[in-house]
């Protein structure tokens, strides 16, 4: 059985309790974290323990229960999500990684990394951003249709529409991938 956030664990992470502080950062810190890296973060484990931080500050002062600390949550990992993508552009541009001019035994943590199958990043890849966030939001940090539009500043219908949009895309996408004579086997359950 999934584990959620009760009103119980909010109240004694309120009063300090070691064990439910631990609690909320268990339950919350990878959803963050999966937000932050599918928004293409540098380092999205530093950024998640920013934003626990800040959450963790303002513990007394939220409202709205375990939905209401979702939603801060979300809100204070976009604002960090958006400082980072502004801090990245004011930074000179590295030069990407030249395979053929690596000459080291063992393999590359590039290599590594690409081999490893497709991540968050590849399958959002073609949405357009409001897209992504929809479904970073929605999906990979479970937050309801509401918490998502407060926290991208847009209405309900709005972010119902974009879902709607972005999960056809991928459907139709998918679809493309499994037809036959595609060069690519599906295994059919």
């Amino acid at each position: 059985m999934a584990r959620t956030l009760t009103e119980e664990i909010l109240s004694a992470a309120r009063a300090g309790k070691p064990g439910a502080l631990r609690e909320v950062y268990d339950l919350m810190a990878p959803s963050i974290m999966a937000y932050l890296a599918g928004k293409g973060c540098e380092d999205p484990e530093a950024l998640m323990q920013e934003v626990l931080l800040t959450v963790f500050s303002k513990l007394d002062t939220l409202t709205g229960g375990p939905a209401g600390l979702r939603t801060f949550a979300f809100s204070v990992a976009h604002a960090r999500m958006v400082d980072d993508v502004r801090r990245r552009d004011r930074q000179p541009a590295f030069t990407q990684f030249q395979p053929h001019k690596d000459n080291r035994v063992s393999a590359s943590a590039e290599d590594a990394a690409l081999g490893s199958g497709p991540g968050v990043a590849a399958i959002l890849e073609g949405l357009t951003p409001d897209q992504q966030e929809v479904l970073l939001l929605r999906i990979v940090a479970d937050l309801s249709i509401g918490e998502s539009a407060r926290i991208m500043d847009r209405s309900e219908g709005a972010v119902k529409q974009l879902q709607s949009r972005a999960l056809k895309i991928l459907k139709n996408r998918m679809e493309r991938q499994e037809a036959p004579g595609n060069g690519q086997q599906v295994a059919r359950v």
